[in-house]
């Protein structure tokens, strides 16, 4: 870059901290992002900030996309040179700001953890010798047996519940309430619990979980019991209560293969959301191939 561009990175910076008066940290943040793209312009013999065009940024952000920088980190650089180019066109030293509409790149998507079938018994498989060992059970089982939400647990009440029908009906995203099926294992848990929630409830509480103080038991308090139990069955890896519910449809896709049918149990809007379980089936198939097949070459 010629010393004109050098010029005016310093007057950009002056002007975040005399007009704007941003931070040292945030200003040390845009001098950064700067010299990302100074050095991307001088490997492509770009010598001023009016050469740029928006090929050349989406091909610097791909450029630090595949060194590894993550999404929302590149699009925090791209901001500060959206900035930087905005002060330009400010200053009429640019016609148009080249890195307006700029996306970043996108990640592949991370397949979500799953429990297997021996990892979710074990930690199922909880001494229940009071009321609060009665209720966390009860919870367990009903977080893998109908994959639901944290948050659609947590607000149950048992009027929600027909066990004899062995269902329930509960309130998803966007208030939008679904008919769930329970297992046997679950409606064994919930009347144990129920049989004893009385101990523990206040008369007027209308919630099927509730705490010690006899109050609608808290998200919170639903992970840091499963964390408890976790630790208590000697389970290894971090255990989270969306994690029964990925376990859920992973166990229900390998055995049906229905994924409209997952899609209707989970609440997803959009079956695109439910398809990356068909990438844990994949990936489970796939293990299955490596270790059986004579042929995997994975011996």
């Amino acid at each position: 870059m010629n010393k004109n561009a050098e010029q005016l990175k310093k007057n950009f910076l002056h002007h975040l901290e005399t007009e704007k008066r941003f931070s040292v940290n945030t200003i040390t943040s845009y001098q950064r992002d700067l010299a990302s793209l100074e050095s991307y312009c001088f490997d492509n013999q770009i010598n001023s900030w009016q050469e740029l065009k928006p090929h050349h940024l989406r091909a610097f952000s791909s450029k630090i996309f595949n060194r590894g920088l993550g999404p929302r980190s590149i699009q925090r650089r791209l901001s500060g040179i959206r900035s930087f180019m905005n002060y330009l066109l400010r200053e009429n030293l640019i016609k148009s700001n080249p890195a307006n509409g700029i996306r970043t790149p996108k990640a592949p998507k991370r397949l979500p953890d799953v429990l297997d079938v021996d990892q979710v018994n074990q930690l199922l498989n909880i001494k229940t010798t009071n009321p609060i060992s009665l209720r966390d059970k009860a919870i367990l089982e009903l977080l893998y047996s109908s994959g639901l939400r944290l948050s659609e647990l947590v607000s149950l009440n048992p009027i929600d519940l027909n066990l004899k029908d062995k269902s329930m009906t509960v309130q998803g995203k966007g208030e939008k309430t679904r008919l769930l099926p329970i297992g046997q294992k679950a409606i064994e848990a919930v009347n144990q619990w129920l049989e004893v929630r009385v101990q523990l409830a206040h008369m007027d509480e209308e919630a099927l979980f509730v705490s010690l103080k006899g109050r609608r038991l808290s998200q919170r308090a639903v992970q840091s019991r499963i964390d408890h139990w976790a630790k208590q069955t000697g389970m290894q890896q971090n255990i989270y209560p969306h994690l029964l519910r990925h376990s859920f449809a992973t166990h229900l896709l390998e055995a049906s293969g229905d994924l409209r049918a997952i899609q209707e149990l989970l609440g997803h809007k959009d079956i695109s959301t439910t398809q990356i379980y068909t990438h844990l089936d994949f990936k489970h198939l796939a293990e299955t191939y490596d270790k059986t097949h004579p042929r995997s070459g994975k011996k």
